[in-house]
């Protein structure tokens, strides 16, 4: 099949996915998979395949503070999953003006990184 002809892609969802989480520009998916990019651009909009907003400090955070801690996924001394940290920790002037008074958070996770949120106590 020549290059920028009418393919079916719906047996490459999910490495299309995979491509556009790696920062792959639709013509790189185009070529590789023997198709335009218009027509990759289509494809991920009918699929719902967005691009990360790469200003999301989520995606990519510059502003953090690393904590030594143990990650019980089985559940630690009260039986429930959970991540414990250091008590010197308490000791970080950070910890104490960001963290000392949360009470619950939300874990994010991705292949490269944990990232901790406050939650709402209400929630």
């Amino acid at each position: 099949m020549g290059i920028n002809q009418r393919v079916s892609l719906r047996k490459f969802v999910d490495d299309v996915k995979c491509w556009v989480d790696e920062g792959k520009s639709d013509e790189w998916i185009a070529s590789a998979l023997g198709t335009s990019a218009s027509s990759v651009q289509s494809f991920r909009s009918r699929n719902s395949i967005y691009r990360k907003d790469l200003r999301d400090p989520l995606a990519d955070p510059t502003d953090y503070e690393a904590y030594e801690g143990v990650l019980e996924p089985d559940g630690g001394p009260e039986g429930t999953p959970g991540a414990w940290f250091d008590p010197a920790v308490s000791d970080s002037l950070r910890w104490q003006s960001c963290w000392s008074r949360v009470g619950k958070v939300e874990i994010r996770l991705s292949p490269t990184k944990i990232v901790l949120v406050e939650r709402d106590a209400a929630v």
